[in-house]
């Protein structure tokens, strides 16, 4: 997925986006409003991490009027407010999940793939394909009962392709799951990383749609 950070705390955010990207996701950080809506009117986030309490302003009004434009992006709060009418407050506004710090990165990480997974229209983590067996929260993966191994940057491919089964993927949808602003990406870079899908889940999973993209192939 490609997460927008929006955290002025240094430190939580350096270790917020280490795990989100030792997943496989990409992350963009803005430690200000101002910086955020910028980047939303620049690009497509598949979710946002907000703090409440920035240096130009407050979270909940930046969650109100996104929600007000239409925008239906998931987000998950991360706030040292921990009152119930904050938690409430917070809900009310629009969130999809409310997380009280200081917390666990390993919670977070639950809670991102709870949340991706609802907006998927599947909250269940386990999908069948074919000969495949997937959990998706576990990160676990067996082909013809056998385990396969796949990297992280693999895994956030194939739940893009879960989240839209028969659905063409365009390769600069792909390349913005994977890669932040900053990151500097190769022109092959997700023919590659399709390349070793298929040989470990199968060459007849994922079709090309020459010249538009990749979509997931249902049995």
């Amino acid at each position: 997925m490609r997460i927008l950070l929006v955290e002025d705390d240094r430190v939580i955010a350096a270790a917020v986006r280490e795990q989100a990207e030792g997943e496989g996701h990409s992350v963009d950080h803005a430690a200000r409003l101002d910086t955020a809506e910028d980047a939303l009117a620049t690009a497509h986030f598949d979710l946002i991490l907000l703090d409440l309490m920035l240096p130009d302003g407050r979270g909940l009004p930046f969650l109100r009027r996104l929600r007000a434009k239409g925008n239906t992006t998931p987000v998950i709060i991360m706030t040292a407010l921990d009152q119930i009418s904050d938690r409430i407050d917070g809900l009310n506004a629009g969130a999809d999940d409310y997380l009280v710090k200081p917390f666990d990165l390993s919670e977070l990480s639950a809670r991102i793939g709870a949340v991706s997974r609802r907006y998927a229209g599947n909250p269940n983590p386990r999908v069948t394909l074919g000969d495949l067996s997937i959990d998706i929260a576990a990160r676990s993966l067996t082909r013809a009962g056998k385990s396969v191994p796949l990297t992280a940057r693999e895994w956030v491919l194939l739940e893009a392709f879960l989240q839209k089964p028969g659905q063409l993927l365009s390769k600069a949808v792909l390349e913005e799951r994977l890669y932040s602003f900053d990151a500097e990406v190769e022109s092959n870079t997700i023919e590659v990383h399709i390349s070793r899908l298929r040989k470990k889940l199968g060459a007849d999973v994922i079709a090309t749609e020459r010249g538009l993209g990749y979509r997931l192939v249902r049995p």
